[in-house]
């Protein structure tokens, strides 16, 4: 959360003949009680706007306006959530840092039918690293990506203090443009077919290298989109990693990305060997009820297709349990063991199931001999 340093005076979009005085106006009578959760605020912009453009810079203006940026809430911010769950958060405090303003305005978007995505990153000023990382949007609009900071938006430090002042400047930039300032993690977020890597942001040399490997981004975010979220966090370390690892920003979201990946693949691990401990009791209890229905109630003039039925039954989930075990690699030391006794266990009742499907081919056979 990059505290804001900006002191140029850039202005406010809203100039007369442009079309967004208009929609300004639309959104200072938006009623007040639709600001305090994210569903009022999107279906007041539904209602009022069909132009995307137009949804965007209301979203945008409105968050700068009415978000006071506040250093004291970076302590709140929770980078493992989703837009979606903290912005009615953000709208009844309505105070935050680069990351409530980033998350807001994402999640109001989507929900605009404006498909946005939060970009982490780190940022310079004045050809100065700042100290801290930054959060801030990118959107689909129309045709294209472009991005939007609606924190540096929203106003500038001057003398510890924060002054609020609206402006356009980090509104739908074209990615080309605010690489000059921000630089994500993720070169994916870059929206370019030859990324700036880490050590030319550093150095000032953002011009198109075409010498460079071609990276089809474009591709690559579709593929991104169809990806779980191990997946996309297996993915996104990957470009991280190759994009240069020169900064602490960049090598401690490098470890988040590591740590989060270790904890889905364990819970990925344990998910799956539950799924196979559920098929295993399930052939359990198939099992039960044949070998039940044979002591019991078995007549075979009756019977013999549903037995059979019963038993293969019992084997074809038994033989789905040992698949989904199997699919479980490099397991750590406790879900090892678990995995250990349960094959022992399929083995065991794998005998007991090929012991009662030969007694009863042999009492079919003796009952065929002597009809």
């Amino acid at each position: 959360m990059t505290v804001i340093l900006v002191v140029a005076n850039l202005g406010v979009w809203a100039q007369k003949g442009d079309g967004y005085s208009t929609v300004n106006r639309i959104m200072y009578r938006i009623p007040d009680s639709l600001t305090f959760s994210s569903a009022g605020m999107a279906g007041y912009v539904n209602s009022h706007f069909r132009d995307q453009k137009q949804k965007a810079w209301a979203i945008f203006s409105w968050i700068a306006s009415h978000i006071l940026y506040e250093p004291d809430s970076i302590s709140t911010n929770n980078y493992y959530q989703k837009p979606s769950e903290v912005s009615d958060r953000i709208l009844r405090s309505r105070t935050g840092v680069c990351l409530q303003f980033a998350y807001l305005f994402c999640d109001l978007a989507n929900r605009a039918g404006i498909k946005s995505y939060v970009v982490q990153g780190y940022t310079k000023q004045h050809g100065m690293v700042d100290w801290l990382p930054h959060v801030w949007c990118a959107g689909y609009i129309d045709t294209a990506w472009y991005l939007f900071d609606p924190t540096w938006g929203a106003g500038f430090y001057v003398n510890r203090g924060f002054v609020k002042q609206v402006s356009n400047y980090y509104f739908m930039r074209k990615p080309e443009e605010l690489i000059t300032s921000h630089m994500p993690f993720d070169p994916l977020w870059q929206f370019s077919s030859y990324p700036v890597t880490n050590d030319e942001f550093y150095g000032r040399n953002l011009r198109v290298n075409r010498n460079k490997p071609y990276f089809n981004y474009l591709d690559t975010l579709t593929q991104y989109e169809r990806e779980s979220e191990l997946e996309q966090y297996i993915s996104s370390a990957r470009r991280i990693e190759g994009n240069g690892v020169n900064n602490t920003f960049v090598a401690t979201k490098l470890r988040i990305l590591r740590g989060e990946i270790d904890y889905y693949r364990k819970k990925a691990m344990a998910e799956k060997y539950n799924v196979a401990v559920n098929y295993y009791n399930e052939g359990i209890k198939k099992l039960n009820e044949f070998i039940h229905h044979s002591n019991n109630r078995f007549h075979p003039e009756r019977d013999t297709l549903e037995m059979r039925h019963m038993l293969d039954s019992a084997e074809l989930v038994f033989c789905v349990s040992a698949k989904t075990l199997a699919e479980i690699t490099d397991p750590e030391a406790s879900v090892a063991v678990s995995m250990k006794l349960l094959n022992e266990s399929l083995s065991t009742t794998m005998e007991v199931l090929n012991i009662q499907k030969a007694a009863l081919d042999r009492y079919l056979n003796f009952s065929r001999k002597n009809e």
